[in-house]
């Protein structure tokens, strides 16, 4: 029989910690800075040897330019001038969408990173705790996380129960609850304890950690073509 250890009420004392990363991944498709950030490399995607990799945008390219041609040649011909415009404004629009989601993709990225890089853990060393860098965890070392931290590393709860924000990774608002002994001692690092005081075993390798995979997952992603 497993003595568990008392959960204790949840406390707003924020202690000097872990350092949460701050700035988050901007609105969303239509933010103006993005779109605006965006709009240069839009226009650079018109070049035919990227357009080609995009059969269909590649097609309505080169029809915007027929049919401009043939619109110059009868100006007054103001139904091929309409015809033009909404085939250039097209083939524009999916440039922009697609420069859109590689720009959010890199900033998504660039966040992540720092993340990760900006995270201070308190780590146990000879009984006592030590400031150093979350890059620097190993396998085996032994952190502290209370009300307020930055989880540094994926690891396993050793000691004590805590209230954990793991809307950073999971999408999921309400806090869980992660504790030693069973099947909820797992951590993940970027969550933020909301409550309490535990231990935390590293558990994972640099470089391996779930915030490495989602970098990778994230740079190396590459958008699906219109066919």
């Amino acid at each position: 029989m497993s003595t568990a250890t008392p959960t204790r009420a949840p406390h707003s004392d924020v202690p000097t910690g872990h350092k949460s990363p701050e700035g988050r991944v901007g609105a969303g498709l239509f933010d103006p800075k993005q779109l605006l950030k965006s709009l240069p490399d839009a226009f650079r995607k018109l070049d035919p040897r990227v357009m080609v990799k995009s059969p269909v945008m590649f097609v309505v390219l080169v029809g915007s330019v027929l049919t401009t041609v043939f619109s110059f040649k009868d100006p007054g011909d103001w139904f091929g001038w309409t015809i033009s415009a909404w085939l250039w404004l097209t083939v524009i629009f999916a440039n922009l969408a697609e420069a859109v989601a590689e720009g959010r993709g890199k900033a998504q990225a660039d966040t992540l990173r720092k993340a990760k890089t900006d995270t201070v853990a308190r780590r146990f060393v000879g009984g006592r705790e030590q400031q150093v860098p979350g890059t620097g965890l190993r396998v085996g070392d032994l952190v502290v996380c209370e009300a307020g931290d930055i989880i540094p590393g994926d690891g396993d709860v050793v000691e004590g129960v805590a209230s954990v924000d793991e809307s950073a990774i999971t999408g999921e608002s309400a806090p869980v609850i992660r504790e030693s002994g069973g099947d909820r001692s797992a951590v993940t690092g970027g969550t933020k304890v909301l409550s309490d005081r535990i231990v935390i075993k590293i558990t994972t390798k640099p470089g391996e950690t779930f915030i490495d995979r989602m970098i990778n997952l994230v740079e190396g992603a590459a958008r699906q073509k219109t066919p």
